[in-house]
């Protein structure tokens, strides 16, 4: 049972345009969010062949940045609420510049080793990751074949990569420093026949502008 995965952030929020964590907040996508959906929708609709399935978070800003997508293909979005973002906890809403100013040991430390040390209050990085590739795991053997966008959330996704490609957890924002708002990675993602097993992965591309990913066949 294999599945192609197409890995989306969602578009551009408030908050990410001023570069403030935002986790479990709901936020609303800015007039480029919007027209970064749009181009999501123009990119899936070029695809030969196109997604056959839509997945999303629970948060609206991946919803909204879905919907065009759907329109477009004609396709009803499934939404998991495993694929949420992070709680940030104390620094939900704030940048990481003014939590050092506040905690610069706590700052520092999350930089070192972001799983080992995460804000305070926020949500364990290690179970974040374990969620996010077990929804990931779900939605591929529930789509054996076929092809599925997911639309999800920076530190989620990188997370989630770091996960399913037996990259410590600890590397997550050197390996994966930025996923580009409505960017698209492609995973090619095996359950394993076995659970609790680790799936089968193999990263096809990453982190590729809709605009400018090639139609795939």
């Amino acid at each position: 049972m294999t599945a192609t995965l197409l890995l989306a952030r969602h578009g551009q929020t408030v908050w990410h345009a001023e570069n403030r964590y935002a986790g479990i907040s709901d936020v609303a996508l800015t007039p480029e969010g919007r027209a970064q959906a749009g181009r999501l929708a123009a990119w899936a609709v070029r695809q030969a062949p196109p997604p056959d399935a839509v997945w999303t978070s629970t948060v609206s800003r991946a919803i909204e940045t879905a919907a065009p997508v759907c329109a477009a293909l004609g396709l009803t979005p499934h939404r998991d609420h495993e694929l949420r973002e992070c709680d940030f906890g104390t620094v939900e809403g704030r940048t990481l510049a003014e939590y050092a100013a506040e905690s610069p040991e706590g700052a520092a430390a999350f930089t070192r080793d972001p799983a080992a040390h995460p804000f305070p209050g926020a949500e364990d990085p290690r179970a974040a990751a374990a969620r996010g590739a077990a929804a990931l795991t779900r939605i591929a053997a529930a789509h054996d074949g076929e092809r599925v966008l997911v639309v999800a959330h920076n530190t989620l996704l990188r997370l989630v990569l770091c996960e399913l490609l037996g990259i410590p957890l600890a590397e997550y924002r050197r390996v994966f420093p930025r996923l580009r708002n409505a960017a698209v990675s492609e995973l090619r993602l095996t359950p394993a026949p076995t659970p609790p097993g680790r799936p089968t992965t193999a990263l096809l591309s990453l982190n590729l502008p809709a605009d400018a990913t090639p139609a795939t066949g």
